[in-house]
């Protein structure tokens, strides 16, 4: 991994391993490096090692948490860093709370003057996190949003992350056991693959910064900060132009009409499902998910 190339991508240099540097990194890969899982609809199958995930975020792309957290995890450590990779479970509105490897925790261990402090460092909660947060109990604010942190009440002695209320996901809860990258492979498999996975059925993209969360979700582009706007992209050219301008990504021509005609087609048949059903299916595009 060519540490220099990924900082530059960060918009960062190289700095000691201390508090204040680790929130620029973690504010830093929210807001340059996007949430997105578009790979999947090219039919491009990606693997989940950490120096891949590097390569591809130089090249300009995102990833989800396997990605974005495997590739976070291995420049902190070049950096410096103690840092712990954890097996997690999102838990989705209405469901379960779980460690079901749906997720890809990192904690990172500094020094202090009191002790060791830990840390939740997690750029691959989508809407979530824009700076790390201490693993202790407490309720905590970062810019518009509220999150809470509190012992695991189904992993022993480990945490819950509770989102705010207008997250697109309830909360996560992991197990202080460090995880090898190969624990996550399986899900990977399913949440790229499977026809039940989110990732499949939703073209999801989330970026993040200090005011709020841009979410592309299939066609529709939300703006989730003090207030919430949505807008739903009708056209071709205004579909890329916000990937690029948004999400800072530029597709090639090959990969847009590709793209784009899938795109439509799902759109197309979620606005005949929500015309001929009052339930919720999970594919509602102005809403995030960040696991299936």
């Amino acid at each position: 991994m060519d540490i220099t190339a990924y900082l530059r991508r960060l918009g960062l240099e190289s700095a000691p391993p201390t508090l204040d540097s680790l929130r620029a990194l973690h504010a830093a890969h929210v807001e340059r490096v996007p949430y997105e899982v578009l790979e999947i609809w090219l039919d491009r199958p990606t693997t989940i090692d950490p120096a891949e995930s590097a390569a591809r975020i130089l090249s300009g792309r995102g990833g989800y948490c396997y990605h974005l957290n495997g590739a976070l995890s291995a420049l902190l450590t070049a950096l410096g860093y103690e840092v712990t990779r954890h097996v997690g479970g999102v838990q989705n509105h209405g469901a379960e709370p779980g460690v079901t490897g749906n997720h890809l925790v990192l904690t990172v261990r500094l020094p202090s003057s009191e002790g060791p402090e830990e840390w939740l460092v997690d750029a691959g909660l989508g809407d979530a996190l824009h700076e790390p947060l201490p693993l202790a109990e407490g309720r905590y604010r970062q810019g518009p949003f509220e999150y809470g942190m509190r012992p695991s009440e189904v992993a022993p002695g480990g945490w819950r992350f509770d989102h705010d209320p207008r997250g697109s996901f309830a909360g996560m809860d992991f197990g202080m056991k460090p995880a090898e990258m190969a624990e996550f492979e399986a899900m990977h498999e399913h949440l790229s693959t499977s026809p039940t996975s989110g990732f499949v059925r939703t073209a999801t993209l989330n970026r993040r910064d200090a005011s709020g969360v841009d979410i592309l979700r299939g066609l529709v582009l939300t703006r989730v900060g003090d207030d919430t706007t949505s807008t739903t992209l009708e056209s071709e050219t205004d579909y890329f132009a916000a990937l690029a301008d948004v999400f800072g990504i530029a597709l090639p021509p090959g990969d847009r009409s590709l793209l784009w005609g899938r795109l439509v087609t799902a759109h197309e048949a979620w606005i005949a499902s929500a015309s001929t059903s009052s339930t919720d299916d999970g594919l509602t595009p102005s809403t995030s998910s960040v696991s299936e």
